[in-house]
């Protein structure tokens, strides 16, 4: 097996490590299933990786109670969920980010600052997950089942020395070319946008491509980028982000209440979530960490807040999570400035 290969595997294994028993175990407590369904399983390495052989073990496990599964694999998450939209599956597993066009409410969970810390991450997915949140999971014939947080992504950087606002200006940064989100952002720092999808954004970056990206750590051994930083890059200690993964069906090929039973399941799991994500992060040697000034946490949170609301205004994010979200923040603290303006 290549390097790449084997990457690929590994980030699989914890790409999937949160969402995959939470979606197999509750779909498999369903006693009345469709007469088929088709998941759509994202895999980095298709049939061989793990989150397209556990789906494999349930399939049959799911013959014992009458369900008819029949799984297809993808490399390609952009594929997956096209061929969901095209009612090829009826369900699949995507990041948020990718969910966005298939919920823009809870696709606007991964905006730009909106979730400083995990604790803030925790309220977020514990509030969404109560049956009172229920009907803003569905969209029309989508339902988002489940949403398991995959950590924050950092900025990562080749050169220590861009530690500030202005010295990002003119420095190329991969943004994924499907998020218009990101490429405003990049623009408003006066930085050059540099457009990449999951499989290219880490060569380019360890290449000398692109000098900064935005990544959780999840990705940092499998995709090898303590190559990208050697021995002048930095992590700044700063989530830009909130990654999360999601499940989305096709809620009526399902059980009545099997959305409820999922997103109920997986909020009981979020201990095993945040561990998995701290023990990720823990294992980046230290040397990597940079803790950027205070007077420049104020000047990114004031540019990501800016961000957000132009954002808002423009449709890309959801104006009642961002609601939510703002509701999150105050509640952890409620003397911010933020919190007596009635602009989010």
């Amino acid at each position: 097996m290549t390097t790449g290969m084997m990457a690929a595997t590994a980030f699989s294994r914890r790409f999937f490590a949160g969402i995959s028993a939470a979606v197999l175990l509750v779909m498999g407590a369903s006693a009345a299933a469709a007469a088929t369904q088709t998941i759509c399983v994202f895999d980095p390495v298709g049939t061989q990786g793990d989150a397209y052989s556990m789906m494999k073990d349930f399939k049959l496990t799911a013959q014992k109670w009458g369900a008819n599964i029949e799984l297809r694999a993808y490399t390609d998450e952009r594929v997956a969920a096209e061929d969901f939209k095209a009612g090829q599956c009826d369900g699949a597993i995507m990041t948020g980010l990718r969910g966005r066009q298939f919920n823009q409410f809870t696709g606007s969970i991964d905006s730009v600052g909106a979730i400083p810390t995990y604790k803030h991450m925790r309220s977020v997915v514990e509030l969404l997950s109560s049956p009172k949140s229920a009907p803003l999971m569905v969209n029309g014939p989508y339902e988002v089942a489940g949403i398991v947080p995959l950590g924050a992504a950092y900025v990562f950087v080749r050169d220590r020395n861009i530690n500030s606002i202005e010295k990002a200006a003119g420095k190329k940064i991969a943004v994924l070319e499907w998020d218009k989100s990101q490429a405003k952002m990049v623009q408003q720092l006066g930085a050059q946008p540099v457009a990449s999808d999951i499989t290219n954004f880490a060569p380019k970056f360890n290449n000398g491509q692109v000098d900064i990206i935005a990544a959780p750590a999840i990705i940092y051994k499998p995709f090898e980028l303590y190559k990208g930083l050697g021995t002048t890059g930095a992590i700044y200690r700063f989530p830009l982000v909130q990654i999360t993964a999601n499940l989305i069906i096709r809620h009526e090929k399902f059980p009545p209440g099997f959305g409820q039973k999922c997103r109920d399941y997986i909020a009981t799991q979020l201990d095993r979530a945040f561990s998995i994500i701290k023990k990720t992060e823990s294992e980046i040697d230290e040397k990597y960490w940079l803790d950027i000034p205070e007077k420049e946490k104020i000047n990114y949170t004031k540019l990501m807040r800016e961000a957000r609301l132009q954002l808002t205004q423009d449709g890309t994010y959801d104006k009642r999570m961002m609601a939510v979200l703002k509701r999150v923040r105050c509640k952890y603290e409620p003397v911010a400035a933020e919190c007596s303006l009635k602009d989010e």
